[in-house]
């Protein structure tokens, strides 16, 4: 039987001893059959489609974080806007009117810690009111650097190790633009001189 899948080819000898039987070296024969087609769409549009999809997940990671690292220093008025939101729905505000107070709420949030970090002359003041800034502002680093790391890795403490690094490198970009705020630019003496 020649031809069927998992048959036995009969062997023929390539090399024998002469004179005995006993020693003879043998190879069988296989027919392997590739099937190609030149313009095989299926596969190349499967290979883009998988290329492509993962350079969009790593654009999509990438605007993430940029988005968090940018966002950070609006984790506080965000939470106090939801809140002051929620409250107000369930107090009977309704969707409009929930969507407003949270916004004013937020706003007032921003607002007044903007001024305290501007006008307020004792240190540990200014570096209370950054920690309270940039407390959330890590918690969601945290958060955020976690629902990314639980799907690369399977290790828990690995997990953990990573997202700690992440909500300190939010906290410190959090820092560093509530520092920034407080920075208002000093009118040069040449203004001064002028008024």
């Amino acid at each position: 039987m020649t031809g069927a899948i998992g048959s036995q080819e009969r062997k023929s000898p390539l090399i024998s001893a002469p004179g005995t039987g006993a020693l003879a070296l043998y190879f069988s024969r296989a027919v392997v059959v590739v099937e190609a087609r030149p313009s095989d769409l299926v596969h190349t549009e499967t290979t883009a489609m998988i290329i492509l999809a993962i350079v969009a997940s790593v654009a999509a990671i990438g605007l993430l974080c940029w988005l968090l690292f940018t966002l950070a220093v609006f984790a506080l008025p965000a939470f106090v806007g939801v809140t002051a939101g929620a409250w107000a729905h369930g107090t009977g505000a309704g969707i409009p009117g929930a969507i407003v107070v949270g916004a004013v709420a937020a706003a007032i949030t921003l607002a007044a810690g903007h001024l305290l970090i501007t006008f307020v002359r004792p240190m540990w003041l200014k570096l209370i009111v950054a920690a309270a800034f940039v407390a959330p502002a890590a918690i969601a680093g945290f958060h955020a650097t976690h629902g990314i790391v639980q799907h690369l890795m399977p290790s828990n403490a690995w997990q953990i190790t990573f997202s700690v690094i992440g909500a300190v490198a939010v906290g410190i970009t959090a820092f560093v633009r509530v520092a920034g705020m407080a920075t208002a630019p000093a009118p040069s003496g040449r203004d001064l001189a002028r008024a």
